[in-house]
């Protein structure tokens, strides 16, 4: 869990340098035409998914690797660096919101104050993080708005992608959401390339091969593996020390401001994801996984 909330954290940090020179829907294909070749490979001898899998299966990649990432990098773009990270970790909120609909879990009035605290939070994250002095550290209400998307839409898949882990197996779904997710992808990086410029720098192309390699294939190996072994609210729990390492990057890379007010916006997010996954579940509640 500590590995992953290392890379997952680094994730939008070495996103917004990519998108210095690569539109968000191109950079996002890209990424992907580096992850599925690898996770196709890594999953060659467990690829075999049965028929009535397979609308779920692309119904998955396109909520999750088409909305839920090209979302987060108009929302990266959008965003400063540290703005954006605070606002990626959000995701284990929606997914206590989406396992209490889905799964009838109960939400305790703990859960709705750090529900109401993190999004507080955020309010102040916003404020703080004030207008940037460029294009690479302002902050946008658009962005905000792309960021909060793409964590709905992630937190959708987390919580879909448990299930049909857990009943088709972990290697075949993910390839194959994978592979889904890049194929309706591949339309809309074209359209975005007849107006957009695309200059491969070396920083843009160590982004796509670290985000490719380390935060989609290893990365989702371990989650998906960690919603196997522990609860979908006890996995969550790595969203808490992504922004830690992902504002750290951000201050040194881009020198993004880090005031009182945002300092405080973070602390008062932390606090709120913390409670609202706190508790222990009865034994009456549903397992998601």
């Amino acid at each position: 869990m500590l590995l992953l909330a290392l890379m997952w954290g680094l994730s939008i940090p070495i996103t917004k340098l990519g998108l210095g020179t690569i539109p968000p829907m191109t950079f996002t294909s890209l990424r992907f035409m580096v992850a599925v070749p690898l996770f196709m490979f890594l999953a060659r001898k467990e690829l075999k998914l049965p028929r009535e899998a397979i609308p779920s299966v692309v119904g998955l990649g396109v909520m999750g690797i088409t909305l839920g990432n090209v979302a987060q990098s108009f929302g990266v773009q959008g965003t400063s660096a540290s703005v954006g990270t605070i606002l990626s970790a959000t995701i284990p909120i929606f997914m206590v919101i989406l396992a209490a609909i889905r799964f009838k879990q109960p939400v305790t009035w703990v859960h709705w104050c750090g529900l109401m605290a993190a999004f507080g939070g955020l309010a102040l994250v916003a404020v703080g993080s004030g207008p940037g002095v460029d294009d690479m550290s302002r902050t946008t209400a658009s962005g905000v708005i792309w960021m909060l998307v793409s964590a709905v839409g992630i937190a959708i898949y987390y919580i879909w992608s448990a299930e049909l882990t857990n009943r088709y197996g972990l290697m075949p779904v993910a390839a194959w959401n994978m592979l889904a997710g890049l194929v309706t992808m591949l339309p809309l990086a074209a359209w975005e390339m007849t107006d957009h410029s695309i200059e491969l720098t070396p920083h843009s192309v160590l982004a796509i091969v670290y985000l490719g390699v380390m935060v989609t294939v290893v990365g989702l190996i371990l989650w998906l593996y960690l919603l196997k072994v522990v609860p979908a609210r006890v996995a969550a729990s790595v969203q808490y020390l992504q922004p830690v390492f992902g504002i750290s990057a951000s201050a040194f890379l881009f020198g993004d401001p880090l005031g009182v007010m945002f300092a405080a916006g973070v602390a008062l997010v932390l606090v709120g994801l913390a409670l609202a996954a706190s508790g222990k579940r009865s034994k009456s509640e549903p397992v998601p996984v």
